[in-house]
């Protein structure tokens, strides 16, 4: 895509400053590339994308604040999805609304290109836009909703089975040893150790990791 631009009244184009990107990826252990790719593709340049590695519960996150700051009316928000700007519907409304309407600036959606304020800045235009973001951003919430459902039953029904959820408290459980054994002799594979534990497949990685690391440093202990 070409480098976004600017132009004024008499024709002359501005530099891409006054374009901005924003990433927020729910962890540190999630991989920003993907945001970051897609933001320089469409021409940010790399000082003005702001990134948050924090929980999305919130806005209270330092460079979203930070770059809401510098946005003044004329500039360009670029997001690689609408859930960027908020964790549930309420505080996408109350993004979008604060950035165009009250900061006088442009928002551009990539993955949806009908949500672009800079075009179809009539009524009509204005009107489809905002039927589309609420329409979207009551989706991202439902998503999330039914993820969180998901991962409750997903917990329950281990739980029911007898399963162990999270690492094992020091020592190595004493059944493990017979069912590593069985195991490390190719008897049986992964899935199958760890199905007669009652356990994830992570979860058994961890113990083989742990009991191997306790056979080479022995005075260590399991």
């Amino acid at each position: 895509m070409a480098t976004p631009s600017v132009y004024n009244n008499t024709g002359g184009v501005f530099l891409t400053a006054n374009f901005y990107g924003y990433i927020r990826v729910s962890s540190i252990e999630q991989n920003e590339a993907r945001q970051i790719i897609e933001l320089t593709k469409y021409g940010i340049i790399k000082k003005n994308i702001f990134m948050d590695k924090l929980s999305g519960k919130d806005f209270n996150r330092p460079q979203y604040q930070k770059l809401k700051n510098k946005i003044r009316a004329g500039d360009v928000l670029v997001v690689k999805s609408i859930d960027r700007l908020g964790r549930n519907y309420e505080e996408i409304q109350i993004e979008w609304r604060e950035i165009v309407k009250e900061k006088k600036a442009d928002i551009v959606v990539l993955d949806m290109p009908i949500l672009d304020t800079r075009t179809n800045k009539d009524l009509i235009g204005t009107l489809i836009s905002d039927i589309v973001l609420q329409l979207l951003s009551y989706v991202a919430q439902a998503e999330r909703e039914n993820i969180r459902q998901r991962q409750a039953e997903g917990i329950a029904a281990a739980k029911a089975r007898g399963a162990h959820l999270g690492r094992f408290p020091e020592p190595i459980p004493q059944d493990f040893y017979l069912v590593y054994e069985k195991y490390e002799n190719g008897l049986w594979n992964r899935k199958r150790a760890a199905e007669e534990m009652k356990l994830s497949l992570n979860q058994f990685d961890w113990l083989v990791r742990k009991h191997r690391k306790a056979l080479k440093n022995p005075t260590s202990g399991p």
